[in-house]
Parts: structure tokens; sequence; C-alpha cells
């Protein structure tokens, strides 16, 4: 099984970043974006000035804003939005070859129906052959080819190794696992609970704090995953530990750096403006939030963000219930 050229559909700046790598791994690349402005700059400067300033893009790489234009791609990278995977994906589905591989590398889980992305991919395009990429990476560092590592989750691990080998790049490692779920699971939540670290920051909490919550959190990941059918060693690697401990540690972050304005007394309103790149915690909290009730899975950490986003709760009200909770073991 080879793969020669690349689609990617979404070119914010996780979007861009993952076009480079393929085209880096000897993949010619055909990236699909949404924004006039976009397509204009990759064109004129090979650089995405709105979403990825600073990188120059591979010549490897060409732009278009039509999905049409996909069609002959043996592979697809989509990174969309979550909220807007189901959307981007029924559009494209008219384009699709059946035997074409999509491999979802946008974190979240859908409002309404509370679906993972696989779910979503597997209704509209139900003849895809199916992988999950996520893992601790920040765009800027991977599109300027600093060192790190993701795991490609794929239920055919035949078809995984090939994915494998296809997009790993001389400074991008990915891993294969089979657990989608798992995969899926880690880069959904993580970004609800780097709110949480990056409220405690701009609080100035202390690390013992800091740190605190990313263990409790790390907690409330794992209880999820595996009543979604996941499975816990999946959830403890790349794709949720190591996430979550990158995610939650920098305000590189648009999570974290949302939680950090929250802090420090912002509005969710204040902190969101003028803002183009999407914070994903910000909208898979309200299902993450619902998900755990109907699962009937503990996940105060969760739920308190959560409240806080909608404004059912602030933030000194948060510190006070999470410190006030009842004692217990910490295996529960």
């Amino acid at each position: 099984m080879e793969f020669k050229r690349a689609g990617v559909i979404g070119a914010g700046a996780w979007g861009t970043a993952l076009a480079q790598v393929a085209s880096c791994a000897g993949l010619d690349v055909l990236l699909q974006a949404r924004e006039a402005d976009v397509v204009d700059s990759i064109r004129a400067r090979r650089v995405n000035e709105a979403f990825l300033p600073g990188v120059t893009l591979s010549e490897r790489i060409s732009v278009t804003s039509e999905l049409a234009d996909l069609a002959d791609c043996d592979v697809i990278l989509a990174v969309p939005p979550a909220q807007h995977m189901r959307s981007t994906l029924t559009a494209f589905a008219a384009h699709h070859r059946a035997d074409v591989p999509v491999v979802l590398c946008s974190k979240g889980i859908e409002r309404g129906s509370l679906k993972l992305m696989t779910d979503v991919l597997a209704e509209t395009l139900p003849a895809a052959p199916i992988a999950v990429l996520s893992g601790p990476s920040f765009a800027g560092e991977v599109a300027r080819g600093l060192p790190s590592a993701v795991t490609l989750a794929c239920a055919d691990e035949g078809l995984g190794e090939a994915l494998m080998a296809a997009l790993s790049a001389p400074a991008f490692r990915p891993y294969l696992a089979t657990d989608l779920i798992g995969a899926e699971v880690g880069g959904a939540i993580k970004n609800v609970l780097a709110i949480a670290c990056g409220m405690s920051e701009g609080k100035g909490l202390g690390r013992s704090a800091h740190a605190a919550i990313i263990t409790r959190g790390f907690a409330e990941m794992t209880r999820l995953g595996v009543a979604l059918g996941g499975q816990a060693e999946t959830v403890a690697g790349l794709c949720g530990l190591g996430d979550l401990v990158l995610t939650c540690s920098s305000p590189q972050s648009r999570n974290m750096s949302l939680g950090l304005a929250l802090g420090q007394g912002q509005t969710v309103e204040q902190a969101l403006a003028g803002k183009r790149s999407v914070a994903e915690g910000y909208e898979s909290a309200p299902a993450v939030r619902e998900l755990a009730t109907k699962m009937g899975v503990d996940m105060p950490i969760s739920l308190a963000v959560a409240d806080l986003l909608s404004g059912q709760t602030t933030v000194d009200q948060v510190i006070d219930n999470l410190l006030s909770r009842p004692l217990r073991a910490e295996r529960d």
C-alpha cells in the first residue's frame, strides 16, 4: 500500500503544519482552505499568514479552496474544527473514493449528538477506511521541524503501518495503536482540562495545584475513555497523557491561554474576542459535560469548566467547589 498524494482538509495552524509534515515525508500535498486570504497568502508568499505566520511552506504543497480538487488524492487528512467536521465531510462525500483512507486529526466531541469524530466519519463517509492521529504537538513547532511524536490509531494494522510509514518525517514520529476510541477521548478531553490549568495559572494558585489538575484530570479522561470502550493503556500514551501534559503546560495552547485569561478576570467573551483560531475546549466542554452525565462518569474538573464557560458559575466558585469535595481514595 503506497501513498503519493495527500489531501489536507482545513488550513488552520494544525492543518497547515500537517501539510508541511506530509511534504517532508515525501508526499505531494494539496491543502484545502475555506478562507480566500489563506489561499492567496500561500500562493503568493508560501506562508499562511493568518494561522501559521513565520513558516515558509514546502514547494510540494499546493492550495485550493475547493473540496472537489481533493478527489484524486490517495489519503485525506481531515483537520476542520471538530464542530464543523460533519458538515465538512458531508460536503466532501461526493468527491471521496471509497478506498481512500481518511485520517482524523481534529479533537473534540460533537455537540448535540455527543459523538466522537470517528462516529461522524462513519456516518458521513461510510466506505472510508478510518485512522486517528493525535498527540502532543504544537503546530508551530511541528511545522518548523522540531521533534514530536504522536499516536496513529487504526483498527486495520496493515493500513496503519502503511499510513505510519507515509506520514513519518525526519522529526515527526508516529506510534501505531489500534484503539481508536482511546486515541480520540484523550484529544477531546485534554482541551477542556487545559482551560482548568490555565485558570489555575491565571489565579496564581501555584505549581502544586497545576500538577493536581493534570493528575486528577487524567483520571477523569481515563474513566470516560474506558466507559466508552477505549483502553486505559491507550489513554496513558501520547494521545492522552502526553497531549494532556503539553496542552496544560504552555500558553501556546489556545485552550490554556483561554483559561489563563479567565483566571486573570476576563469574561469568556473578552477572552475569545478577535480570535480566528478555535479553542476546541470551549466548543467541546458542553458536550463533555452532557456525555459524562449520560454515561454516569465522575468528571468534576471537566464539568466545572463547562459550567464556568456557560456562565453558571465563577472562577472563585469553581475553586471552592473542587476543594470542598468529599475526601476519597485516589483510585476512585
